[in-house]
């Protein structure tokens, strides 16, 4: 290491989750990988550290294998070290730690095997980081990593401690971790390397410490480009500036650094990510979709903790699981795929569900467990053909597995619940029950004030059979709750292929009480349209007719997953009406809602019944 030199860690980091489509796979190669790569490959003098997902790597070496051979061959001339990782760049802080470490060794083997080296070092997606991630990665065989130059000043640091690697401890683990100029990146953005690196310079000539033997660390994302410019172009004049940059500076591998600088400071560093006010564990309080799915890993990765014997299958459940890890699930801003991203999630977990249940081996029917960490206890009926997970509040289901299709039907998004500041999860079979004199149009996006909002109340579990049935009750309320003196009895049985869903309702008042009861069923497909999905109702219980928004007076509903090739078939014991609304978000499509309206007429202790019967197959 020159003693007159800065020291830049140059690096490039670039990955693509999992269900995104093809062309966000080549757009990320064409404008950011290959630029960078194909440059650095003709500047031998500069040094850079890369780091590509698993996932990313996967595609390329199916895609461009020219573009191994690149990095092969910088790697040969040790030009270049590869950073491991995750290898489905997973949120690192949420899953548990025999998934951290599986993860970093999948990677680290998939790049001894390909480039003929193992990584050193590892990237953390967000720089999300947890005090108890030191002890996994040292784990894993990871000499070092990096964080944000404001994570450093979280932990205290400071002056000259800001230019150097610094190390830190778990468990009697150790691990050393390099800052990252976010503020340089963004700068090069706007100006050119040469400028930007001698208002470095000049900005910390008067900071204490020994200026030339400094390292900051790099990843910037873009260069200064013009609107009309290839960045195919703006990659080579910024390596052409490092490269007559030589007399100031010299790029450096992260592994010299620590092979010449002995000692480091240590430092603990709280929980922070490199995102701005943004926590993954309160992401998942704040957002309900997200919660879903870590829900769903966590029970996933009990299951196959339970397995025993198979060493082959548990290992390929542990992937499917560590498929729907991916670190854009548990962060804002996925909204543009978000909805493709949950469901390619889903599939993987659905996938690694199966793979741990043992075979010829029976399960129970009816588990009582609290999936989504909440305080209270879910009921979760696991049949050979279909999942169905029902919570207590509203006695609604909340997520529907065809486990022939590793398809969720109630990955739904959410919205807005009346009364309430944060996001509800959508159900299937959310009850209401509404003033006689409603219109359907009153209702289709938003409750009126004077309406029982059954959904939102809290049921009790009164009997559960193991076979396959348990049923809710919700009791008469306050009198100056609307409906109030109406009694609810909600019961389900899950069968081979058919879930049934019975209601009865009570007039518990001394008057007779006539209202709608509306009843609301949530599905989610792969998109809306023809080529996706297709809705039918059944003429005299034989002919198909294409359905319309407006449902008049029907007792079956037919739907047709194009995609899936599943049937889903809704009947009813009486004749309803109602309607067929598809929601979208950011005009991407989430969920279609099927909403049944029926008149009831009760006198004081009467009972009106029906029951819902839902069948998929394929």
């Amino acid at each position: 290491m020159s003693g007159k030199k800065l020291n830049i860690i140059l690096g490039s980091h670039a990955h693509v989750p999992s269900g995104s489509p093809e062309s966000e796979y080549e757009y990320l190669y064409v404008n950011k990988m290959r630029p960078f790569v194909s440059n650095l490959y003709r500047y031998s003098n500069i040094q850079a550290v890369l780091h590509y997902s698993g996932v990313l790597l996967y595609w390329i070496e199916r895609n461009h294998p020219e573009f191994f051979m690149l990095i092969e061959d910088m790697v040969s001339r040790k030009q270049i070290e590869i950073l491991g990782g995750g290898f489905y760049e997973p949120m690192f802080p949420l899953i548990p730690p025999q998934d951290r470490i599986g993860q970093v060794e999948l990677l680290t083997t998939y790049l001894r095997k390909h480039f003929g080296k193992r990584p050193l070092g590892c990237w953390i997606p967000f720089f999300a980081w947890e005090q108890h991630l030191a002890a996994s990665f040292s784990a894993s065989g990871m000499d070092y990593t990096f964080l944000s130059k404001d994570q450093f000043l979280q932990a205290g640091l400071s002056g000259e401690d800001l230019y150097y690697p610094c190390i830190t401890e778990d468990q009697g683990k150790l691990i050393k971790i390099f800052p990252v100029s976010s503020q340089i990146e963004e700068e090069l953005i706007h100006s050119s390397f040469t400028h930007v690196i001698d208002n470095f310079l000049n900005r910390t000539e008067n900071e204490p410490g020994v200026l030339q033997d400094r390292t900051i660390s790099i990843f910037p994302e873009k260069v200064l480009c013009s609107p009309e410019e290839a960045q195919e172009y703006a990659w080579n004049r910024f390596f052409e500036e490092v490269s007559l940059s030589g007399n100031i500076i010299e790029t450096i591998l992260p592994s010299k650094i620590l092979k010449i600088k002995k000692t480091s400071k240590k430092a603990s560093f709280p929980n922070s990510t490199s995102i701005t006010d943004f926590s993954p564990r309160n992401f998942l309080i704040e957002n309900c979709e997200t919660n879903g799915i870590y829900s769903k890993m966590i029970f996933v990765n009990v299951l196959i903790s339970q397995l025993r014997g198979d060493k082959s299958r548990k290992q390929n459940a542990r992937e499917e699981l560590w498929k729907a890890q991916d670190s854009c699930l548990f962060t804002p801003g996925n909204k543009k795929y978000g909805s493709d991203l949950r469901k390619t999630a889903y599939s993987s977990l659905l996938r690694a569900e199966k793979l741990s249940r043992e075979k010829n081996k029976s399960i129970s029917p009816l588990v009582n467990y609290d999936f989504d960490f909440d305080g209270n206890t879910e009921y979760l009926f696991q049949g050979a053909l279909i999942n169905c997970y029902i919570q207590l509040t509203g006695a609604g289901i909340f997520e529907l597995d065809y486990l022939p299709k590793d398809w969720n039907y109630l990955d739904c998004g959410s919205f807005k619940c009346p009364g309430e500041n944060t996001d509800k999860k959508r159900t299937a079979f959310a009850d209401v029950i509404l003033h006689p004199d409603t219109e359907l149009t009153d209702i289709e996006n938003k409750l009126s004030e004077n309406a029982r909002i059954l959904f939102n109340e809290k049921f009790e579990a009164v009997t559960e059979d193991r076979k396959g049935k348990s049923c809710f009750f919700l009791p008469a309320c306050d009198a100056d709750v609307p409906f109030g003196s109406i009694e609810v009895n909600k019961c389900f049985l899950l069968k081979k292929d058919s879930l049934s869903v019975s209601y009865s309702l009570k007039n518990c008042g001394n008057e007779n009480n006539k209202f709608i009861f509306f009843t609301e069923v949530d599905f989610s497909f792969a998109g809306i349209g023809e080529d996706y999905v297709r809705f039918y109702t059944v003429e005299n219980g034989e002919k198909d007719i294409p359905a319309e928004k407006t449902l008049d007076k029907i007792n079956i509903l037919k739907i047709l997953d194009v995609i899936n090739e599943v049937q889903l078939i809704i009947k009813t014991e009486k004749e309803f009406s109602g309607s067929l609304i598809h929601v979208f978000n950011e005009n991407q499509y989430q969920v279609s809602r099927i909403i049944t309206f029926f008149p009831v007429n009760l006198d004081s202790g009467k009972t009106w019944t029906n029951e819902f019967n839902l069948k998929l197959s394929h």
